[in-house]
């Protein structure tokens, strides 16, 4: 079982009125990172990063819009829409700048506030990123829930969840990230696979000149090598770290080693 016995677990209302669940772990006056989750998960996919980070850090994962706990209010579920919520938790926190950690969908996000509030970055630890959200994945994973029911079969999420990953994970750990996915209703996960396949922020990647790091699986089955080297080649200050024998989750896959280089990336700042 996962030991959260340490998490803070609360609630943060934005100034939109939208209330966002968060888990927070180490030191509250320690330098602040800020682990936004991937599509259709929550805080959780975090957890077994956030339980080896040392204390020092102030840890603190969000269940965005829609997700996990959080408020599901009726919104366009744009990513510029998400990474307004973030900028709002960071005022809400009382957070000047921060670290932002992005997996997969939420690295769209993390990018979206850098793009936005560079003021308010202070780096950014992007997981399994993709140049642009749309590919053939993406978009075939767009078609099929076109006529998903609701609810959402347990074998759908199961299988979905289960394709994202190459290590195995604890039992444990992999059922709950299944039932965390179940809570994001039918049609947001239509909606936000959508916001996904339509969000292209490429021309204004070059705008971010804050150090990136990047985190990538060998055997990543979302986003491809050469998506690394595009957003590589385009960021000002990025580099990337490759996990072998990884899949597209190496925050649930590697979490020591993860915790590990994040903690090494903000500790060189």
């Amino acid at each position: 079982m996962i030991d959260t016995s340490d998490v803070r677990f609360f609630d943060l209302l934005l100034r939109t009125g939208v209330r966002l669940h968060c888990a927070e772990r180490g030191d509250r006056d320690g330098d602040p990172i800020l682990f936004i989750h991937g599509w259709p998960d929550s805080w959780f996919s975090f957890s077994r990063v956030l339980l080896q980070m040392h204390r020092r850090f102030r840890c603190i994962a969000v269940d965005q819009r829609g997700f996990g706990d959080s408020d599901r209010p009726e919104s366009t579920y744009s990513i510029a829409e998400f990474g307004d919520d973030i900028i709002a938790a960071l005022d809400a926190l009382a957070i000047d700048r921060a670290v932002l950690v992005g997996h997969s969908f939420g690295s769209f996000v993390a990018r979206q506030v850098a793009i936005l509030t560079p003021e308010r970055v202070r780096a950014l630890i992007l997981i399994g990123t993709g140049f642009v959200g749309s590919n053939q994945t993406t978009r075939e994973v767009q078609h099929f829930l076109r006529d998903l029911p609701d609810p959402i079969p347990i074998q759908f999420a199961r299988d979905f969840q289960s394709s994202t990953a190459y290590r195995p994970v604890p039992p444990d750990f992999f059922g709950r990230i299944v039932t965390e996915s179940l809570k994001l209703p039918p049609r947001l996960w239509q909606r936000t696979m959508n916001s996904l396949v339509e969000h292209d922020d490429t021309q204004h990647l070059a705008q971010i000149a804050v150090p990136a790091l990047l985190l990538w699986g060998d055997r990543d089955a979302l986003f491809s090598r050469r998506d690394q080297e595009s957003v590589i080649s385009t960021l000002p200050a990025a580099r990337l770290t490759v996990y072998e024998e990884t899949g597209h989750c190496p925050n649930w896959e590697r979490p020591e080693q993860v915790a590990a280089d994040i903690a090494d990336f903000v500790s060189r700042l």
